[in-house]
């Protein structure tokens, strides 16, 4: 009997040493170990990726310095971009073609690019930054065509045509360069205009009595305020040191 007391013991010793391999081999599943949480651990977590900020043009600037002494290009009427130079005082003949050189008097001006995301202010015009949506620089380049036009109360509301623009006339311009806007608007329309807050390029401000835009670090505007030359109708000034009293809107995704 301690015979055979003893062979059942070793073979239960046995059964309980092989059950993980058994497990193993019939398919079965052996026993866990606790997991961290289990037991009261935490479980290791990813990093974060830190957001990339979304790129804003700004809307203010502290001082009405706009400007710029870097490198300037044009858009030829054949899509390729060159040097730009620039034109020779009024009444000299360009040397080169015997042709009169493009100025802000005459009836088409230049497309006018700079590198970057910020628009620049040369010659009286406004270059358009090459880093942005083509939209902007349409739009850049359609309120170049305003300057030295007067300001005429009403101008611009009945046709994107006219002799002369007033603020809103000269926003609404801009817009139609760009395809955004198929009929003129006035400043009280633009307060409800396109979407809410400041855009990433381009800003409306309005209110019932005024209309002006900020385009990519310019300002487009019929108004001298905070424009230390004081001159008159559609202009390209610097930006306001502030923009209280206005309503901002956006075109959508500009």
């Amino acid at each position: 009997m301690r015979t055979l007391s003893a062979i059942l013991s070793s073979l239960t010793a046995l059964a309980v040493a092989t059950t993980p391999a058994l497990a193993t081999k019939t398919g079965g599943v052996a026993a866990a170990a606790p997991s961290p949480a289990a037991s009261g651990g935490s479980l290791p977590t990813k990093p974060v990726k830190p957001v990339k900020p979304v790129h804003t043009d700004p809307v203010t600037a502290p001082t009405p310095n706009i400007a710029y002494t870097g490198p300037v290009y044009e858009k030829t009427v054949t899509g390729q971009v060159v040097p730009y130079v620039p034109p020779a005082p009024t009444g000299q003949v360009n040397g080169i073609t015997g042709g009169m050189p493009v100025g802000t008097a005459a009836d088409t001006k230049p497309q006018l690019l700079v590198p970057g995301t910020m628009a620049r202010y040369v010659d009286g015009l406004a270059a358009a930054p090459m880093s942005v949506p083509a939209a902007v620089q349409e739009i850049v380049w359609a309120g170049n065509e305003l300057i030295g036009l007067p300001y005429i109360y009403g101008g611009g509301h009945a046709s994107f045509s006219s002799p002369g623009y007033d603020c809103s006339g000269t926003v609404s311009f801009a817009l139609h360069g760009a395809n955004l806007l198929q009929t003129p608007e006035d400043s009280s329309e633009f307060e409800v205009w396109g979407s809410h807050g400041a855009g990433r390029w381009i800003t409306i401000f309005a209110n019932p009595g005024h209309a002006y835009m900020t385009v990519a670090g310019l300002r487009l505007d019929t108004s001298a305020a905070d424009d230390p030359t004081n001159e008159q109708g559609p202009r390209w000034r610097p930006l306001r040191q502030g923009n209280e009293g206005f309503t901002a809107r956006h075109p959508l995704g500009l």
